[in-house]
């Protein structure tokens, strides 16, 4: 390929998911319309269920329907757009689409880091400091940490974006995954990406190591307070408290280190293409799951919501 100047690129072209095996498309189109209707629906659910409820406009609640929001949208980042590709048959993306997706991935990727670490101050607090846990998390100051959340991820994702369109890119480019990923993107530039490398690197130790220390430094704190306490049905009502967030942690962090592993083992672009799409894909799908099922008063709210649904449908058909 030969270097050209930015101006001349007009799009990027993305993996197939199904490239050698095309009888397979409608089949991979359904799986993943029907998983993208599942998530937006299941975490819409959530959102609803927390605004009906009275009963669940406390911290925790608040910051899970922000949750719930982001992951629509972080799902809606990707989802569509490979939907597109599989239906159409066709690899290119427009240069602008790219950047754009670039950007809104880093957003809400970084939304969801930062409202997972916020969440787990929540059940710090609520665990270690019961008797101030409404002084120290007024709805002032949960309004003021989801505002720093989406401040700092906006800037984040400027940063990049803007460090990513100084970059020349050469003619035709193949990225080897499903989507314009940041780290792709940018290695397939023709011009110089020392400093892009470097704000990558270093915004990853702030904003991801960062924030998975504050988490585990919250368990730490909150798995002594538990052992403290003399009643096992004690201890048990003081863990079931944050069970759902802790899975939710486990399984977003633990499928972003397969990503990062599978793409350092293995040269295979498919396989760790994949791999990411358990990130994007599917976790923000079961998190409604994990947190209405292990959940009594989401599960009485979402019963409100449904009932109420289901009247509504009643009460409109025709006598």
């Amino acid at each position: 390929m030969e270097p050209g100047n930015d101006t001349q690129l007009s799009e990027f072209f993305l993996l197939e998911l199904s490239e050698n095996q095309p009888q397979i498309q409608p089949l991979i189109f359904g799986l993943f319309l029907s998983m993208y209707l599942v998530t937006v629906t299941g975490n819409l659910l959530i959102i609803m269920a927390i605004i009906a409820d009275s009963h669940l406009h406390t911290p925790m609640y608040i910051f899970l329907s922000n949750l719930s929001f982001v992951d629509i949208c972080f799902t809606s980042t990707t989802v569509p757009q490979m939907l597109v590709t599989i239906h159409t048959q066709s690899k290119a993306i427009p240069y602008a689409n790219c950047i754009t997706q670039v950007y809104f991935l880093l957003l809400f990727s970084v939304l969801d880091i930062f409202l997972l670490t916020v969440m787990a101050y929540d059940r710090y607090v609520a665990i270690c400091h019961p008797l101030h846990y409404m002084i120290i998390m007024s709805t002032r100051r949960c309004g003021l940490l989801i505002l720093a959340c989406w401040v700092i991820s906006v800037i984040n994702s400027l940063l990049h974006t803007f460090l990513a369109l100084r970059l020349s890119f050469c003619t035709d480019l193949e990225i080897p995954h499903f989507y314009c990923e940041l780290n792709q993107v940018v290695h397939h530039a023709c011009s110089d990406i020392s400093l892009n490398d470097m704000v990558i690197y270093i915004a990853a130790m702030l904003l991801v190591v960062g924030p998975l220390s504050g988490i585990l430094y919250s368990y730490s704190k909150i798995v002594s307070s538990i052992c403290a306490i003399s009643s096992v049905q004690g201890k048990y009502k003081a863990f079931s408290t944050c069970a759902s967030h802790l899975s939710v942690v486990s399984l977003f962090y633990c499928t972003l280190l397969g990503v990062y592993l599978s793409s350092a083992v293995t040269q295979n672009a498919q396989a760790t293409a994949l791999a990411s799409l358990m990130y994007t894909v599917v976790t923000p799908m079961l998190n409604p799951f994990i947190y209405s099922l292990r959940n009594n008063d989401m599960k009485k709210a979402l019963k409100i919501v449904l009932g109420r649904v289901t009247r509504n449908r009643l009460t409109d058909l025709p006598s």
